[in-house]
Order: C-alpha cells, then sequence, then structure tokens
C-alpha cells in the first residue's frame, strides 16, 4: 500500500514539470500563435485520454458504471459551478479573460508590469498620496494573484485528486499512468500559463517559479485530500474516479480546447490533440505492461 508521503512526492515531481513549460519564456520572441495553440491541443488530447482510460475503465472495473457516471457528472457539474462562483481569471495567449465575478479592470491590470494601468497609460494611483497610494497598488497586485491562483486551483486540481484516488485504492499501475501522463499534460498546460504571465513584463525568472509552483502547490494538496478520503473507504473509488474526470473534462471543454480554436490554426491545435490522445494509450500499455 503506497503511504501518503509518497503520493505527496509524486504529485509534487508531477506538479514541478509545470516549469517546465514555462522555458519558452527565455525566447518567447520566437514563440508563434501555432505553437501555442498546438500546446493546448496536445494538453487536452492527453486530458482526454487519461480520463477515459486512467479513470472511468478502472473505477467501472471497481464498482459500478452508474457511481462512476454519477461522480463524472457530479465532477463535471462542479467546475463549471465553481467557474461561475469563483472569481478567478484565466490565462490566453495575448491577455486574460475574466470570469466568476472578475472585472474586465482585473484582467486590463495584468497588461505591463503587473499593475492596473489606466487609459493614460498611468498606474492609477497618485504620486501625492503617498504610502495610500502605494498600498493600493499592493491590493491590486494582491487580488490579481489571488484571481490567477484561483483559476490555476480550477484547473489543476482535478489532476491531483486523481493521483491520490487511483493510490488510495491500491491502484498503483493506474495510478504511474496517470502520475505520467499528467506529467506530460503539465509541460503546454505551462506554457500556457507562462507566455501571458511573462507579457505581464514579469522577469524569466519569476515566471518559471510561479509556473512551477502553479502546477505543484494545487496538485499536491489535491492528491493530499483524495488520498485521505479514499483511504478511509475503499468504495468510494468508483465515484472519487468518475467525479476528478469529469472536471477533467470539463476543463479541456470549457478552457483548453475554445482557448485553441478560433486564431487560424485549428488543424494543427486538433493534430495535436489526437497525438497527445496516442501518447497516452501508448504510455498505458507500456507501463501496464
Amino acid at each position: 500500500m503506497t503511504t501518503l508521503p509518497t503520493v505527496i512526492g509524486i504529485a509534487g515531481a508531477t506538479g514541478l514539470v509545470t516549469g517546465l513549460g514555462a522555458l519558452p519564456v527565455f525566447v518567447r520572441g520566437r514563440v508563434s500563435h501555432r505553437t501555442y495553440d498546438a500546446a493546448l491541443g496536445l494538453a487536452a488530447g492527453l486530458m482526454v485520454a487519461a480520463s477515459v482510460f486512467g479513470l472511468i475503465l478502472p473505477g467501472t472495473e471497481e464498482g459500478s458504471l452508474e457511481a462512476v457516471l454519477f461522480g463524472l457528472l457530479v465532477g463535471g457539474t462542479g467546475l463549471l459551478a465553481g467557474n461561475r462562483l469563483i472569481p478567478h481569471l484565466h490565462a490566453r495567449y495575448r491577455g486574460w479573460r475574466a470570469e466568476g465575478g472578475a472585472t474586465r479592470a482585473d484582467a486590463a491590470g495584468m497588461v505591463g508590469k503587473g499593475t492596473a494601468t489606466g487609459a493614460d497609460g498611468s498606474d492609477g494611483s497618485d504620486d501625492s498620496d503617498g504610502d495610500d497610494g502605494r498600498a493600493a497598488i499592493l491590493d491590486a497586485a494582491l487580488r490579481r494573484a489571488l484571481l490567477v491562483g484561483g483559476a490555476i486551483t480550477l484547473h489543476n486540481a482535478p489532476e491531483g485528486l486523481a493521483i491520490g484516488v487511483a493510490f488510495a485504492s491500491g491502484l498503483e499501475e493506474v495510478a504511474l499512468v496517470l502520475a505520467v501522463v499528467i506529467g506530460l499534460q503539465n509541460v503546454p498546460d505551462g506554457f500556457a500559463f507562462a507566455i501571458p504571465m511573462a507579457d505581464t513584463g514579469m522577469g524569466n525568472l519569476r515566471v518559471l517559479a510561479y509556473t512551477a509552483l502553479s502546477g505543484t502547490i494545487p496538485q499536491v494538496l489535491a492528491a493530499t485530500v483524495g488520498f485521505s478520503l479514499v483511504s478511509l473507504s475503499t468504495g468510494l473509488f468508483p465515484v472519487a474516479a468518475g467525479f476528478a474526470a469529469g472536471a477533467m473534462l470539463a476543463v479541456v471543454f470549457r478552457e483548453m480546447i475554445p482557448s485553441s480554436h478560433g486564431h487560424g490554426h485549428s488543424d494543427a491545435a486538433t493534430a495535436a490533440f489526437l497525438v497527445g490522445f496516442v501518447l497516452l494509450v501508448v504510455v498505458d500499455a507500456v507501463v501496464v505492461v
């Protein structure tokens, strides 16, 4: 039986791989929109295949189909509800999209050097205000950090949950497949996060660090929760697996596929999606065998 520290270590390593996706920011002048869309397509293909082969099918083998489908619907609708209720910012190739109560000003504030700017290009503060002006800028920066963190948590938590659930249920092979695939998926996922973050004027090393943490923290916390809950009752695995799969599928169809289309590179994104799906099948076959 895998222990919780081992699960935390594996989830942490999987999350840290997200930082590799930030490496292109060091040469971001040569990163094309086609590459960005293809990276999202690749990640989407990996996540869809992982949801099916790593969660839904093992869930039906360990329990009833009804339990898995119930968890899937709850996980998917829960993710959609979170998108509406939790204020957050979603990263786009050349900007940010405000959702769930976040404002356009929050998204606009990610332009420049991470400070909210006015129509005249000022940072919205008055030098005569002194400490009050600086405090307002810090408050705005903190709000944006929380908004971005909300989006990251919504996106990455289901992946960590899937790893924890699989390990807690004694399905080490399934859990390892998920860990490998989620690690692969985290690279283009980190790329998608890092490019707009770099466009705020943030230093490359900070972008690299924040991108790595964006995958590590939510996945470790979610893996811990998933492992702890299912350890209490192994009968929860079918529902928990369906829940994680539903949330991951909702992320793919709600965020990743739309973000990879509409820019003239749909074919590249679709081809990358197919490559990602096939790659997961190969990884699954190799690890299980």
